[in-house]
């Protein structure tokens, strides 16, 4: 697997009415040829100013940003100009021309790259075809829904056969059904074009849905990266899991477990399962060798790209000394919390 972009120690400091502000801080990344690539983090935790080192928009105050080989951070004039051809755009509120129609703002990027009237014609075409909007060439902005005016500026960016395509909160403005529809006209690009795609959202559903990596950031720093699986399974830091928790109801927040306690005097312990481990098979199996009763009382099972995992949180009734035996037989294959007070007491598997 080659390497679309890559962030090396990038940094980048502003001034505000003399206060410093470290939107990155000591960035580390890369991106793959292929993949949509997700950057999720809450707002001010830096993913755009991440983004917009992309295509230079913001100029690191150290480090590199290489894409494709090339260090963009570095560039200028033609060559800086050269180097955007390859990168598209998708804008949060569409940036689209409102005096041009949709032929006229596909072709926009077109002109301005040289590109001869019949070949700007038969590319126009072709995209609008493509994002399904071939009747609606003639039609201006404020004509459109904002789906469609979001496909418009999906087309744009395709304009100049860009191999990277880069998304700063292309969804947060469209209803949820509008979203679908964008997020699946996002993966036809990647899987039809081949086209690497790099997306900040707030949004975690959205990454969830089609992203394969996903990156955690706050406070200007990656604080977690990986598959999407992993991340949303298995998160590892704090805002990691405060993400997932948003979208995943598998872990009872602190006023439930308290309702719960209430109503279940066993020993309370959080299961995780994946579809690899087995553990939803073991813990049944493991309470009827040991004598003790488990009953689930709170959490759930999802499915992510063809994969599943969740938490389950279960109480144990038996004599203490099988609970701690039965509680070592599900430690033996998957990660298990025991809620003790307030406290949650984690150990994994070895």
């Amino acid at each position: 697997m080659t390497t679309a972009i890559s962030f090396e120690d990038v940094s980048k400091t502003f001034t505000v009415r003399g206060r410093r502000i470290d939107a990155l801080r000591s960035v580390d990344l890369t991106v793959d040829s292929g993949e949509i690539f997700g950057i999720v983090g809450y707002s001010g935790a830096g993913k755009s100013t991440l983004l917009r080192t992309v295509n230079a928009l913001e100029r690191p105050t150290s480090g590199r940003v290489v894409v494709d080989g090339v260090e963009i951070s570095s560039l200028t004039g033609r060559e800086l100009y050269a180097a955007r051809q390859n990168i598209g755009m998708i804008f949060q509120q569409f940036n689209l021309l409102r005096s041009r129609t949709v032929f006229k703002n596909i072709a926009y990027p077109l002109k301005l790259a040289g590109y001869t009237a019949e070949q700007i014609v038969d590319r126009v075409e072709e995209l609008l075809e493509f994002v399904g909007l071939s009747d609606k060439a003639l039609a201006y902005p404020s004509q459109l829904s904002g789906g469609q005016k979001q496909r418009v500026g999906i087309a744009r960016a395709l304009a100049t056969r860009p191999d990277i395509l880069i998304s700063d909160e292309s969804t947060s403005a469209l209803d949820p059904q509008t979203t679908g529809e964008v997020l699946e006209l996002l993966t036809r690009i990647n899987r039809e074009r081949g086209v690497t795609i790099v997306l900040v959202t707030h949004e975690v559903d959205v990454v969830r849905e089609i992203a394969h990596r996903v990156a955690v950031m706050d406070s200007g720093r990656v604080v977690e990266t990986g598959s999407v699986y992993d991340v949303f399974s298995n998160p590892r830091n704090p805002t990691s899991r405060r993400f997932v928790s948003s979208v995943l109801r598998h872990v009872p927040s602190a006023e439930t477990l308290d309702r719960l306690r209430a109503r279940h005097p066993g020993r309370l312990v959080q299961v995780r399962i994946a579809d690899d481990d087995g553990a939803g098979t073991v813990l049944s199996r493991v309470a009827r060798d040991h004598g003790v009763d488990a009953n689930v009382i709170y959490g759930g099972v999802d499915e992510l790209q063809g994969r599943t995992f969740g938490t389950l949180t279960v109480e144990l009734v038996g004599l203490p000394s099988d609970v701690d035996d039965a509680i070592d037989g599900l430690r033996a294959v998957t990660t298990v919390s025991e809620l003790t007070g307030t406290r949650v007491l984690e150990a994994a598997h070895a």
